[in-house]
């Protein structure tokens, strides 16, 4: 039942692991240094995304029951809004990229950032509201916020590719914390009672 919640989170990973970036040269100094000031803050908040996304994949897997579907998709969601939260506060921080236009961009990253954040709050809050004890109605629910999930995977990133194009982009794909990172088990978004059997 949770399937579709799974592969819609896959997508949503997309549009940040875009933050790796693709690879290039670029010697200007400020450039890198900005794409440092990001990428060193960026790290965490995408291990914290990726075990969040392990996390809702292990309870789906596991044939969990919907209170602890529904406890675990909770507390993923919670950690995926307060990470894109960091991600624009992290941007916010660094200032404007030295690039033309770069305040602009910075200020529409910022604020696609901090949107998709408010969105995954509105997610968690619509699975704490799902019935765990009807299972055909928590499945419904479900649907609906993958359906959601889906959505919002697929919309929303026009500001952050602008941010990460260029030699901004290029100097962002450089930086180690901007590398896609490996989730670390997913036990950081799964609290307590949350086992793979």
């Amino acid at each position: 039942m949770n399937k579709k919640l799974v592969a819609a989170l896959s997508g949503g990973a997309v549009v940040l692991m875009a933050l790796s970036g693709c690879g290039g040269d670029d010697s200007e100094t400020k450039t890198n240094d900005w794409a440092k000031k990001v990428c060193d803050q960026v790290q965490p908040q995408l291990t914290k995304i990726a075990d969040a996304n392990t996390s809702i994949q292990q309870a789906t897997s596991d044939s969990s029951k919907p209170a602890d579907v529904q406890k675990t998709d909770s507390a993923a969601f919670q950690s995926i809004s307060d990470a894109y939260k960091s991600l624009g506060t992290a941007v916010n921080g660094a200032g404007a990229p030295p690039v033309v236009d770069g305040e602009q961009t910075q200020q529409e990253a910022v604020k696609e950032l901090n949107a998709t954040s408010a969105s995954y709050a509105g997610l968690k809050q619509k699975v704490d509201a799902l019935d765990t004890k009807d299972q055909a109605s928590f499945a419904d629910g479900l649907k609906g916020v993958a359906d959601e999930l889906d959505k919002l995977s697929k919309n929303g990133d026009q500001a952050l590719q602008k941010l990460q194009s260029g030699d901004v982009g290029k100097a962002m794909a450089k930086q180690p914390g901007c590398q896609k990172p490996t989730p670390s088990g997913g036990g950081a978004a799964a609290p307590a009672g949350e086992s793979a059997s």
